[in-house]
């Protein structure tokens, strides 16, 4: 089979975190007899500077004529003055729009081999934690009206407005439902309906969904609680369903209880099977051109893509095995780096995971 892939590598480690996946995806091909055709694009701070804009319609257009995205990271301290709307984060927001790809699925998972590197105690863990964030993507307060008041005599102020369709609400919770449907059949609904309207709608909308789902046990909390709960006791969740931002901050939070959030991947989807695939971490530009950065997020953000879009769930669990293997021999990147293991950079990491699918039968 022949695969069109956009690769927008994106700023600091992106390209190198990217490189190492790409390196895999060609494994795969090499390993089930697939094509992947690669189709580079801009977005972020380096199509600022060679496009004056931080998604450039070139872009779009090559993503929406793909069967899948790779995107590495965007951002960086070179372009934090610029305003807004020009900021390298707005092309992530803009390509998420264009793309309409309304779900993000973030799974956090602890492997065996890193539960030294987990901050969390290890009774609290003792069991593994898997979790899979469901993330509302293109709605609440980060796509709201959004502006500054500026009245003679007054203070300046700013204002960022949190809506909330009942459709939209309905649709990301149909995707936490069938996924627990193929976990451990629990979503934990993730608002603030104590204080926010909005969390009000997302209630009553999620709790109707809920009916057409009977085997699947639904649990409300609010999202200071869920941060509490995250690190008081992760086993307890299994499918968590929540708004675009308390979705980044929750995902973030168990990405960190896993050991490093340089092991996460994500996959934002539509109603279709054309997605977007990347690491949830940043661009970490302290650290970019050093062979220091973590690809492990990259590599399984390649599997998620086999999986969801191009439906090679063997490939799928391919990419998933050869990392595991790969810690399990002691392989670790700085981040992740314990006593006794063997310390390696970005580019031999994604070597051993290359071989490890070569060796895999």
């Amino acid at each position: 089979m022949k695969y069109d892939i956009a690769v927008l590598p994106g700023d600091g480690i992106g390209p190198e975190v990217t490189a190492q996946a790409v390196e895999i995806l060609k494994a795969v091909g090499r390993k089930f007899g697939h094509e992947f055709v690669l189709h580079q694009g801009k977005i972020g701070g380096c199509a600022i500077d060679a496009c004056g804009e931080p998604l450039p319609a070139a872009t779009l257009e090559l993503c929406k004529k793909c069967d899948a995205v790779l995107l590495g990271a965007v951002g960086g301290p070179k372009w934090d003055s610029l305003p807004g709307n020009m900021r390298p984060e707005a092309g992530l927001l803009g390509i998420r729009a264009g793309l309409e790809l309304f779900a993000n699925l973030r799974p956090a998972v602890i492997y065996n081999a890193l539960k030294s590197a987990s901050p969390l105690r290890g009774d609290i863990i003792k069991d593994g934690i898997d979790i899979l964030v469901v993330r509302e993507l293109t709605g609440g307060m980060y796509f709201g009206h959004k502006g500054r008041l500026r009245q003679e005599g007054m203070p300046e102020a700013a204002f960022d407005t949190e809506t909330y369709s009942a459709e939209e609400v309905e649709r990301i919770a149909r995707v936490a439902f069938e996924a627990a449907m193929k976990r451990s059949r629990r979503v934990t609904s993730v608002d603030k309906a104590n204080v926010l309207e909005s969390s009000r709608l997302w209630r009553e909308v999620v709790v109707r969904i809920a009916r057409d789902y009977p085997r699947v046990e639904l649990n409300h909390m609010y999202v200071d609680n869920a941060a509490m709960q995250l690190v008081r006791n992760p086993a307890q969740f299994d499918v968590i369903l929540t708004s675009n931002m308390f979705g980044d901050i929750l995902s973030d939070e168990a990405s960190m209880i896993t050991g490093s959030i340089g092991m996460l991947p994500s996959a934002s989807l539509g109603s279709g099977k054309l997605g977007l695939y990347e690491p949830i971490h940043g661009s970490a530009p302290d650290i970019a051109g050093q062979d220091k950065a973590n690809p492990i997020a990259a590599i399984l953000s390649l599997g998620m893509m086999m999986k969801y879009s191009l439906e090679l769930d063997q490939a799928a669990d391919l990419i998933e095995r050869a990392v595991k293997n790969v810690l399990d021999r002691g392989y670790r990147t700085g981040d992740i780096m314990s006593e006794g293991a063997r310390l390696t950079g970005t580019r031999e990491m994604g070597r051993l995971i290359g071989e490890e699918i070569e060796k895999i039968g």
